[in-house]
């Protein structure tokens, strides 16, 4: 794999958790209630919470956390999916 297709991977990955991210949050808001808007709108978060350290002239925060729900997985399903078909 070339450094290029690493990178493109990279990025349409981090594009696909976005875009799935706020497509998902947009359907289940137009849903009724029920199960289906639900497995829309619930989001599980992945990281840790930022830490800030704090000296006397400097200070610094520390931190990554990731939000994802079922349309972001099926996104990212799909470029993967996509990487695997256009460059292997």
């Amino acid at each position: 794999m070339k450094a290029r297709e690493v990178t493109f991977l990279l990025v349409s990955l981090v594009l696909a958790a976005v875009v799935g991210g706020l497509l998902g949050e947009i359907i289940g808001s137009f849903l009724p209630e029920g199960a289906v808007k639900t497995l829309f709108e619930k989001s599980t978060s992945i990281g840790f919470k930022p830490l800030t350290v704090d000296l006397y002239a400097i200070s610094f925060t520390i931190g990554l956390m990731v939000t994802i729900n079922f349309v972001s997985i099926l996104f990212l399903i799909m470029v993967l999916l996509y990487f695997r078909w256009w460059f292997l």
